[in-house]
């Protein structure tokens, strides 16, 4: 196999499940594709790189194929299900959400994303700085929910400190009544439904303190 960038970071998002973004090394991902650590400097000079180079290759899957909304969609739906798309990229591997949380994604498809947001928004009669607004805000929300999604997820059941039977347990419902009484609803395990809520109270957020007034 011809090594190149792509190869290697593929290569690395694939260690993941094994040895978690802590445990991962240039000399893990050379063994993994049976070459030599220094084979890999050509092409990546450190982990740094490498980090960028799985966050773009993650971020490039989450977005392709994406268009703009079509005739009739509402743009809080399309943006939510590009919210979701990435989402669901992350979610493919072991600390998917770290991986993208701090990096730089240098590639086509994210200044072909952003200009699809920022036309989208325009189109519905955001002004500029405001639109430049949205997609920072949705990424962030995106990344950070599933960094703690696959912090709660990724424990042993039997370990989980955010299991509800274990919550009620621990909860002094006497003192904390209402705590106790939500307990699975604050701590609840439905990760689709409590995504997709919270993006659409930013959205509605987003609407609300808008200056200008869609066209």
């Amino acid at each position: 196999m011809k090594l190149d960038t792509q190869v290697i970071a593929q290569a690395a998002l694939d260690l993941l499940d094994d040895v978690g973004l802590e445990g991962l090394t240039m000399r893990k991902v050379a063994a993994a594709l049976d070459v030599q650590a220094p084979a890999l400097y050509w092409h990546i000079k450190n982990k740094r790189e490498l980090l960028d180079a799985m966050a773009r290759t993650v971020f490039v899957a989450a977005v392709e194929g994406v268009e703009a909304p079509r005739q009739g969609e509402a743009w809080q739906e399309w943006a939510i299900g590009l919210a979701t798309r990435l989402r669901r990229s992350m979610l493919r591997y072991r600390d998917g959400a770290n991986v993208l949380a701090g990096t730089y994604v240098d590639d086509e498809a994210m200044w072909r994303t952003v200009e699809l947001m920022l036309r989208t928004l325009e189109d519905a009669g955001f002004a500029p700085r405001e639109s430049a607004r949205v997609f920072p805000i949705l990424l962030h929300y995106t990344v950070g929910f599933v960094i703690e999604e696959q912090a709660r997820s990724g424990a042993e059941y039997d370990s989980n400190p955010y299991r509800p039977d274990r919550l009620e347990k621990v909860i002094d419902a006497a003192r904390y009544p209402l705590t106790a009484n939500l307990v699975d609803t604050l701590f609840t395990a439905d990760y689709d439904a409590e995504f997709d809520h919270g993006l659409r109270v930013i959205l509605a957020g987003i609407v609300t303190t808008r200056t200008g007034q869609p066209r």
